[in-house]
C-alpha cells in the first residue's frame, strides 16, 4: 500500500480538499466551496480547512459566510493572528442596513484589535494598532457628544445612539442604562429591548436578558416580537420569567394576560391556587380598566362562583364595549339573548392602513411601505394612502416613484392632501426632470473695494438614470462696474472681467455635500482674449431653523463651506467658510432676518487677498409680492488680513457690503 493511498484511508477530508483545490486552480469557486464544505463537514476541528472556505467565500462575495468560518478558525486556532485580523475586519464591516447583528461584530473587532495590538508580531501589531486607533477615537468622541446631549435634552435618539456606541466600545453598564432610557421613553420602539438583552447577555446576566426579550416577544411590533422569539429558549416560559419580565415592562398587558391565564390552567391542575389567578386578572383590569378580555375572564369567575355583585360590573364593561363577539359570550354565559353581528360591519383591527401608520410610528419604513401597499390595493380611492406612499418613497429615496403618488394626490378632494402633494411634487420635479436649468445673479456694492461686483451663472445639467454625478455645462459671468484688468490692484478672485463657458460634471448632494469639477474656456470681455480654464471643488451647505419666508417667527444657523481650484490663478485652491446665526421675526408685509455673519478665506497660495476673517452684522429683507428668490442683504463688517505680507492696505478693513440675490429653475 502506497503512502498516498495511505493518507487517503487515514484523512477522511482528503479527497473532498483533493478536489477543492483542483477546482481552486482553475478559479471554479462554485465548485470549490460545495466540496470545502464536505471537508469541514468531516474534520469539523481542522482551522486550515476553515480558513480556505473563507477565503473562497470572499472570492465570491459571501463575506458574511466568510466571517463566519473565519470566526470558527479563530476559535479553533486562536494563536493564529493573520486570520485574526482577518475575521476582525470582516466584523468592523458588518452592514449596517442590520444595525443590531452588526453592533456585536464590531464590538468583536474593537476588542481582537485591541489585543493584537500588544502583539509580538511588529506588522500585526501595527495594523492593529492603526485599526484599533481609527476605531476607538470616533466611539470615545460619539460617547462624549451624546453624553452632553443626554444631560443637556434627553431624548429617545439621543440615549439610544448612545447605547449602540458605547456597546460597540464595550462600555456595557453605559450601554444597558441608556438602551433602558431609550426605551422607557418611547416604549412602542419594542426592538429596543432586544438591544437591551443582547448587552445584558454580554455581561453575562441571561435571567435580566430573557427577561427583556420576553417582554419583547409578547405584543408591540410583530417583527421585533419575531425576533425576540428566535432568541428565547424552545420552551415554554415559567411563572417567575414572566414575573422578571413583568418588572422590566409592568404595562405589557399581553404579558400580564398571558400570565393570568398560565395561572389560571396551574390551578386547574393543583399546581396554584384559582386565588393566584385572580389577583393576576384584577391587577390587569385595575391597571387598564379598557382591557375587556381580562374584565370578561375575570367577571366570569366570579359570576361562576355567583359572587354577582364583584362580577356585573366587570360583565358590564364589556357588553357595553367593541367587541360584540366577547360580549355575545358574556351573555350565553349569563343566559341572556345574544346580539346579531354583521360580519361586514366589523372593524379589522390589523388592517393594512392601521398597520402601516403603526410601523410609521416606530420608524420602520419598510414596512410601512408594505402596509400602505396593500392598502392602496385595498382602496385604491383612499388619498390619504396615496400621499402616505409617496412621503415613505420619498424618505426611502426613491424619488422616482415618489413623485408618481404626489402627481395622483394632487388630485384629491381633500384640499389638505392636495395642496401638500403639490408642493412636494413641485420640491421632486426639478432633480428628476431629464434637463434642470438654473440661472442665479448676485450684483453687490463693496465699501471696501469701492466697486460694484457682479456674479451670475446659467447652469443645465443632465440627469441621467441612477448615476451618482450629473453633467452641465455652464455659463459664468463674473465682472464689475469699473472694468477692472487682470494685473490691476483688485484681486482676480473678485473679478476675472470673464464670461466663462464650460463642460463639467456635479456629484448628487449627500448630507449638504457636493464636489463639481469643470473645464472650459474664459472670455475675457475686456481684452477679447479667450483662455483655457479648470475649475472644481466641493461643496457643504446646512440650515437650521426658521427661513426668511417663514410664518413663525424663530432663530436659525446657516453653515456654509466651499473649497474651489482655480487653474487660472496660478494653480490656486481657495478656501471660504461662512456662519450666519440670526433670528427671524416673520413679519406679514415685509420678510426680514437680523443675522450676525463671521466669515474665514484662506488659499493654498498664501496670497494676502484670500487670506483674511471677517465678522458683523447684517440685514436680509423679501418685499412680499415680489419673485420668492429675490433678497435684498446689507451686511457691515470688520475683517482682518491673515497674511501681510505685500499687503498695500494695512492689516485690518470695514467692508459695507449691499447686495441682490436672485435664482430661478426650470
Amino acid at each position: 500500500m502506497g503512502p498516498g493511498l495511505l493518507a487517503q484511508t487515514a484523512d477522511p477530508a482528503y479527497a473532498p480538499l483533493e478536489q477543492a483545490y483542483a477546482a481552486l486552480r482553475v478559479k471554479d469557486y462554485d465548485r470549490a466551496i460545495p466540496l470545502f464544505e464536505q471537508a469541514v463537514a468531516v474534520a469539523p476541528e481542522r482551522a486550515a480547512i476553515r480558513k480556505d472556505l473563507a477565503y473562497t467565500l470572499l472570492k465570491t462575495g459571501e463575506s458574511e459566510a466568510a466571517r463566519d468560518q473565519f470566526a470558527v478558525a479563530v476559535r479553533l486556532a486562536p494563536g493564529d493572528e493573520h486570520t485574526a485580523l482577518e475575521y476582525a475586519f470582516l466584523c468592523f464591516e458588518a452592514p449596517d442596513r442590520e444595525e443590531a447583528r452588526a453592533i456585536p461584530f464590531k464590538a468583536e473587532a474593537r476588542r481582537i484589535f485591541d489585543r493584537l495590538r500588544h502583539s509580538a508580531d511588529p506588522a500585526a501589531r501595527a495594523t492593529a494598532g492603526q485599526a484599533f486607533s481609527n476605531i476607538d477615537a470616533p466611539l470615545a468622541a460619539g460617547i462624549a457628544r451624546w453624553s452632553e446631549a443626554v444631560l443637556r435634552s434627553p431624548s429617545f435618539s439621543a440615549h439610544f445612539e448612545l447605547a449602540q456606541l458605547a456597546e460597540q466600545r464595550d462600555d456595557l453598564p453605559l450601554a444597558a442604562e441608556n438602551y433602558l432610557a431609550a426605551w422607557k421613553l418611547l416604549p412602542e420602539r419594542r426592538g429596543v429591548l432586544i438591544d437591551l438583552g443582547r448587552v445584558y447577555q454580554s455581561r453575562g446576566l441571561p435571567a435580566q436578558a430573557h427577561a427583556a426579550w420576553l417582554a419583547a416577544s409578547r405584543g408591540g411590533e410583530p417583527r421585533a416580537a419575531e425576533m425576540a422569539r428566535r432568541l428565547l429558549p424552545a420552551r415554554y416560559p415559567f411563572v417567575y420569567e414572566f414575573r422578571r419580565a413583568l418588572l422590566l415592562d409592568p404595562a405589557n398587558a399581553a404579558l400580564h394576560r398571558e400570565l393570568a391565564y398560565l395561572l389560571m390552567r396551574m390551578a386547574e391542575t393543583g399546581e396554584v391556587s384559582h386565588a393566584d389567578a385572580e389577583r393576576e386578572f384584577r391587577d390587569i383590569t385595575t391597571q387598564d380598566p379598557a382591557d375587556v378580555q381580562a374584565a370578561a375572564q375575570l367577571g366570569l369567575l366570579y359570576w361562576g362562583r355567583d359572587e354577582k355583585e364583584l362580577a356585573r360590573p366587570l360583565l358590564d364593561r364589556v357588553l357595553q364595549g367593541a367587541d360584540d363577539d366577547l360580549a355575545n359570550r358574556v351573555r350565553t354565559a349569563m343566559h341572556l339573548p345574544v346580539k346579531l353581528v354583521s360580519r361586514s360591519a366589523v372593524p379589522t383591527e390589523a388592517s393594512p392602513r392601521l398597520m402601516a401608520d403603526r410601523s410609521l410610528r416606530a420608524g420602520y419604513l419598510k414596512d410601512a411601505l408594505r402596509y400602505l401597499r396593500l392598502a392602496h390595493e385595498a382602496d385604491p380611492g383612499d388619498y390619504s394612502v396615496i400621499y402616505k406612499l409617496g412621503t415613505v418613497l420619498n424618505q426611502l429615496q426613491d424619488d422616482a416613484e415618489a413623485i408618481q403618488w404626489f402627481a395622483v394626490a394632487r388630485g384629491s378632494p381633500d384640499a389638505e392632501i392636495a395642496a401638500n402633494a403639490t408642493r412636494a411634487w413641485h420640491n421632486l420635479r426639478p432633480s428628476l426632470a431629464l434637463l434642470r436649468t438654473t440661472t442665479w445673479v448676485f450684483p453687490f456694492y463693496s465699501s471696501r473695494w469701492h466697486d460694484v461686483f457682479a456674479y451670475g451663472q446659467v447652469k443645465t445639467e443632465f440627469r441621467l438614470g441612477k448615476l451618482p454625478f450629473r453633467p452641465y455645462l455652464s455659463m459664468r459671468f463674473v465682472g464689475d462696474s469699473r472694468q477692472t484688468l487682470p494685473g490691476g490692484v483688485e484681486p482676480q478672485y473678485l473679478s476675472e472681467s470673464s464670461i466663462i463657458v464650460g463642460a463639467g460634471v456635479a456629484t448628487r448632494q449627500w448630507h449638504g455635500l457636493m464636489g463639481w469639477a469643470e473645464a472650459g474656456s474664459s472670455i475675457g470681455y475686456l481684452d477679447h482674449h479667450a483662455r483655457p480654464d479648470y475649475r472644481g471643488g466641493a461643496s457643504w451647505a446646512r440650515f437650521y431653523g426658521r427661513n426668511i419666508y417663514s410664518s413663525e417667527r424663530g432663530l436659525f444657523l446657516e453653515n456654509n463651506a466651499d473649497s474651489v481650484f482655480i487653474g487660472r490663478f496660478n494653480n490656486d485652491l481657495i478656501n471660504y467658510g461662512q456662519l450666519h446665526a440670526g433670528y427671524t421675526p416673520a413679519t406679514p408685509r415685509i420678510a426680514t432676518q437680523v443675522v450676525w455673519n463671521a466669515g474665514l478665506t484662506f488659499d493654498a497660495r498664501r496670497q494676502y487677498w484670500a487670506n483674511f476673517i471677517e465678522t458683523g452684522p447684517g440685514v436680509r429683507v423679501h418685499v412680499n409680492g415680489t419673485p420668492r428668490p429675490l433678497v435684498f442683504s446689507a451686511n457691515f463688517l470688520r475683517g482682518a488680513y491673515l497674511i501681510n505680507r505685500g499687503n498695500p492696505r494695512g492689516p485690518n478693513f470695514n467692508d459695507v457690503r449691499i447686495g441682490l440675490w436672485y435664482a430661478f429653475t426650470h
